[in-house]
């Protein structure tokens, strides 16, 4: 695809006009969030787990990576311990978490170091965190903590929310941040400018998380992510580039990062669709600019040029745009794509996640 007959002055008044359209479709949808906090349930298929766990889940309870050399990170053992809370199975959720705790949760600031390298010597190869993985670890700890009736997994995904909410929320003109990790974030260890993921917004675990730290900003957090995400389009595409600069100047792409929107940013519709932020207008960018012109396989885009660099062929990432385009259209989801087969663990992981959103929430698809 090519992006050169879209660079045009429609195109870009167009772009603008559905932007304006979009922030002001945001803030009615978040009306919702000042209900009372809820989200839909996580179900996984029983046999689809045991499927994924056989391939990504170790007997120790540490879920690897395996097309980065087998690490495992913060964000796998968050996503592990929610698809185990899905699945019903408190003993492999058990196992998983403690390998978090042991292994991860060392950092004073009650945050988990983000990489566990098997081939390092620590372990432990960058003690930085990653927020997404403490975001998730807490979430699933609240999960299981109620529906288990463990006081301890309550007591310590209250204490991750809250140092989540005390190191990683920040105000910054006028919105509520989540930054990325804790270093190599900010502008010159200020905070007049800071680098963002827009998928680092999990936004049915911010809802949760307000749950457990009252004073914590989640909730307007989640606020400021849907606006910021209204805001956000780049290029021809309209679409957010997996990192962003934010500060003063407002949204710009990240410096030293290519124009992108891929792996990254592909969970964000997911995160809106779980959380039931799932309007037309916050999904339309990801439905009209994604993947409808590249025939329903989504793709890395560069956002300067709308020229796909990448396509992601995998059935997980073509699940998370079949759903979309329920979602947004009514298209039912292709029969091959309901079926489960583990391939990389990333793209496995967002099919497990894609396949309990479209049973909770879209069964018509």
């Amino acid at each position: 695809m090519s992006g050169g007959a879209n660079n045009g002055p429609v195109a870009g008044c167009a772009a603008a006009i559905r932007r304006l359209i979009v922030a002001c479709c945001a803030a009615t949808a978040l009306v919702a969030v000042g209900s009372p906090l809820s989200a839909e349930p996580i179900t996984v298929n029983p046999a689809h787990w045991e499927v994924y766990k056989q391939k990504f889940v170790q007997a120790d309870g540490r879920v690897i990576d395996t097309a980065n050399g087998d690490i495992t990170h913060s964000e796998g053992q968050g996503y592990g311990m929610l698809l185990a809370f899905g699945a019903d199975d408190p003993a492999t959720f058990e196992r998983i978490w403690t390998f978090t705790r042991n292994e991860l949760l060392i950092r004073d600031d009650g945050l988990a170091a983000w990489k566990w390298d098997p081939a390092a010597t620590p372990h432990i190869s960058d003690i930085n965190n990653a927020t997404d993985g403490d975001i998730l670890i807490a979430y699933a700890l609240s999960l299981a903590g109620e529906r288990w009736a463990s006081p301890e997994y309550i007591a310590i995904a209250t204490r991750v929310a809250k140092a989540v909410g005390e190191h990683m929320l920040i105000p910054l003109n006028g919105e509520t941040i989540v930054l990325p990790g804790a270093e190599g974030f900010r502008d010159a260890g200020t905070t007049d400018e800071v680098v963002i993921n827009l998928s680092y917004w999990v936004y049915p675990a911010l809802l949760k998380l307000q749950e457990l730290a009252a004073d914590a900003p989640y909730r307007a957090a989640v606020e400021s992510g849907t606006r910021l995400l209204a805001r956000a389009g780049l290029g021809p595409l309209d679409l957010p580039s997996d990192w962003m600069q934010f500060g003063q100047r407002g949204l710009s792409p990240a410096p030293d990062r290519a124009p992108l929107f891929g792996y990254e940013g592909l969970r964000i519709p997911l995160y809106l669709m779980m959380a039931g932020l799932d309007t037309r207008e916050l999904l339309a960018p990801f439905f009209a600019d994604w993947i409808t012109r590249n025939d329903g396989v989504p793709a890395v885009v560069n956002l300067e040029t709308g020229s796909v660099t990448e396509r992601l062929e995998e059935p997980g990432y073509r699940f998370l745009a079949a759903l979309v385009a329920c979602a947004s259209a009514g298209t039912p989801i292709p029969d091959d794509l309901k079926t489960f087969a583990p391939t990389l663990y990333y793209p496995s992981t967002l099919h497990l996640l894609g396949l309990s959103v479209a049973a909770e929430r879209y069964p018509r698809c």
